[in-house]
């Protein structure tokens, strides 16, 4: 891959502040070897150019949770009860051919190159979305979801799984890596889930979780109560009654940690919040996905105070449509009284710490992946008013997406 170079009318590289006319120097092997102004980055002869007036160069985007395998699933699930919800989720996957996963998931990294978003972070079942990482020349984490409530399985559902990982692990590249998601405390035993995190630990594999999301789950852990309950009930499932909380659950089977990546925590304590920074564990924040569900709002500001890592994710079209980072790094500001800079954090570097990537993307800093995002400023915005009208930004202002200094999405002319 030839090396290139691109520059605009700002550059906001995320490990700095704001830069007028400034430039990124991405080498053959599609790291950054330069970004500064634009008098001070190299141009090597031969060099491939790139120049963008009135535009907003950043790191590409860090999703820090999707469901692209259910991308083309917008507004086939209205149920407003939770666990109804999940219910029609798995019928309409189920509905659907492995070769249709795939193109789903083609579709959906498509719909976030167009969005800026170069890395994801991504759960689901059915493997589709490591394959269609692979074959793009993606960037991201997968984590293959395992589901099993029943206790007395856990053995034979973690051989299961093992298998299914192994199966897996040929797609992964330098730029993509395989996870693990036992995926929610209303989905999987207190037995499986100390099987597979003692599993992972050891293989090295990073874990994500869905955790204290609703109130149906908590009442579940809490009481072996509600709609969770309910269900398991029916299906002959011993329900548990561990009197805690799901946080609390988890901490017991040895699932928080820092490999770990807690997606939701709308309903936690500080008793909760103590528990996941003394884990040192990760954090997706959905807010728009939280909201579409009734689930309330997860307290972003006393995550935040506790120094956890946190990163904005979209969650899947199926509960939010289109996928929209920068919707959520807005709502995610006012919930925390952000400032700008803070809330576009949770989408670049913030996201790629969340999830463990933070060597390699979130900032333009020399060594790292030139991933890079092309935001169209409206006139007469710049200076210390660059990063307010970046967040500000719609979809059809993003202008150019380049993957490892690869152009990946342009916008039509």
């Amino acid at each position: 891959m030839p090396a290139c170079r691109i520059s605009a009318e700002w550059l906001l590289p995320m490990d700095g502040g704001p830069i007028s006319w400034g430039a990124v120097l991405i080498g053959a092997d599609g790291r950054v070897t330069a970004a500064g102004p634009n008098t001070e980055v190299p141009h090597p002869p031969g060099i491939l150019e790139e120049r963008f007036p009135g535009a907003a160069l950043l790191p590409g985007f860090v999703n820090a949770h999707t469901h692209l395998e259910l991308t083309g699933l917008d507004g086939q699930a209205e149920d407003a009860d939770f666990p109804d919800w999940i219910a029609r989720i798995i019928a309409l996957k189920r509905g659907r051919t492995p070769a249709d996963s795939v193109q789903a998931a083609r579709d959906g990294l498509a719909a976030c190159h167009a969005a800026g978003v170069t890395t994801v972070a991504d759960t689901g079942d059915s493997g589709a979305v490591i394959q269609a990482l692979h074959e793009a020349g993606g960037s991201g984490v997968a984590y293959l979801e395992v589901f099993g409530p029943e206790p007395s399985r856990a053995d034979a559902q973690l051989a299961d799984f093992q298998a299914r990982v192994a199966a897996q692990r040929r797609f992964e590249t330098p730029r993509v890596r395989l996870g693990v998601s036992p995926h929610a405390p209303y989905s999987v035993s207190g037995e499986l889930y100390r099987r597979v995190a003692g599993w992972a630990e050891r293989e090295g594999l990073p874990i994500a979780v869905h955790l204290a999301e609703s109130a149906a789950e908590s009442e579940l852990v809490a009481g072996g109560n509600g709609a969770f309950a309910r269900q398991w009930e029916r299906r002959g499932i011993p329900v548990p009654t561990p009197a805690c909380s799901p946080v609390e659950w988890l901490e017991r089977h040895g699932v928080l940690a820092p490999r770990t990546l807690c997606i939701h925590l709308v309903r936690v304590s500080g008793s909760d919040i103590e528990k996941l920074r003394r884990g040192g564990c990760g954090v997706a924040h959905c807010p728009r996905s939280n909201a579409r569900h009734g689930h309330g709002d997860a307290p972003l500001a006393a995550l935040r105070a506790a120094g956890l890592r946190i990163g904005v994710g979209t969650d899947s079209v199926a509960s939010v449509s289109p996928l929209d980072l920068l919707a959520e790094a807005r709502a995610a500001r006012r919930l925390g009284g952000l400032s700008a800079a803070q809330a576009l954090d949770l989408c670049t570097l913030g996201a790629a710490r969340a999830i463990g990537l933070d060597a390699d993307v979130g900032s333009l800093t020399p060594g790292k992946w030139g991933d890079v995002a092309v935001v169209r400023l409206p006139k007469g915005r710049g200076g210390t008013g660059t990063m307010e009208a970046v967040l500000e930004s719609t979809l059809d202002q993003m202008v150019a997406t380049y993957l490892g200094g690869k152009q990946v999405w342009r916008a039509p002319e």
